[in-house]
């Protein structure tokens, strides 16, 4: 599968702002990138490096004005197929670099979550059988709703809140099987058919020494998905961020095309 992904983001800048902006689709992982275009509508230097998830950042200084950065990319997507089989990995035997995701982090309070965590999944066999149970039960409880909040919101709070948008139910699912010792992590990226189109966030759990897919607002294994970045929870996969108050985001445009 191909897509035709592309974001074009437009600031008002009322003072010279620092932005990292984390733009750019993932190298590897299922995905080839075919061509990519980055344009910024200033001349300014932007300076290239990598997290320590292995996700491009892009660091510059916005000047004042009007500020727009537009990215496309085209994209070879390769599906994995799903593997029901697929096994709960004993914490001994995970690799060192995984086991980072077990443990709770900002937005994923996984240890305050454990007894809940074990009513939902009640007798369901270890691994991908436990994870399904986690996200029928988040589509069954929790509300998807576009546009119902401007800022991240904790697992625990949209456990209590019982809606949010495509961000905070990927972190309750995260915190969820972080919980019940299950590896999992955020991936923000595009999906095709996504309404309102816009930029979407989804996890992985790490079951049967792999990362797999697990998205509460679309089970189709066929939607195409560009990723973008991946991380511990939203805090290390924001778009942008900007230090400094002079940055205003005013249009954000994101279009996901099937070129096949």
């Amino acid at each position: 599968m191909k897509l035709r992904v592309a974001c074009h983001l437009s600031f008002q800048i009322d003072a010279n702002t620092a932005l990292i902006l984390m733009l750019r689709p993932y190298q590897g992982n299922q995905q080839w990138i075919i061509h990519e275009h980055y344009e910024v509508n200033q001349l300014v230097q932007v300076l290239e490096s990598r997290d320590s998830f292995g996700n491009a950042c892009q660091r510059l200084v916005a000047p004042v004005g009007d500020f727009n950065i537009i990215v496309t990319a085209d994209v070879r997507i390769y599906h994995q197929p799903t593997n029901y089989e697929h096994y709960f990995v004993e914490i001994q035997c995970l690799p060192a670099d995984i086991l980072l995701f077990l443990l709770p982090s900002r937005y994923c309070e996984s240890d305050r979550l454990t007894v809940i965590a074990h009513e939902i999944i009640g007798d369901a066999l270890p691994g991908f059988q436990q994870v399904i149970k986690i996200v029928q039960w988040l589509q069954a409880t929790i509300r998807y709703l576009p546009g119902s909040s401007e800022y991240p919101l904790s697992a625990i709070e949209i456990y209590h809140q019982g809606f949010g948008v495509c961000r905070d139910l990927a972190h309750l699912g995260i915190a969820l099987c972080r919980s019940i010792s299950i590896p999992a992590r955020i991936v923000v990226g595009y999906l095709e058919h996504l309404e309102p189109m816009d930029m979407h966030a989804w996890f992985e759990v790490y079951i049967g020494h792999q990362w797999q897919t697990f998205d509460p607002i679309c089970t189709d294994e066929q939607a195409g998905r560009v990723v973008v970045a991946y991380g511990r929870d939203a805090a290390d996969v924001s778009v942008f961020h900007q230090f400094g108050s002079g940055a205003l985001l005013t249009n954000m445009v994101v279009t996901v095309n099937r070129v096949d």
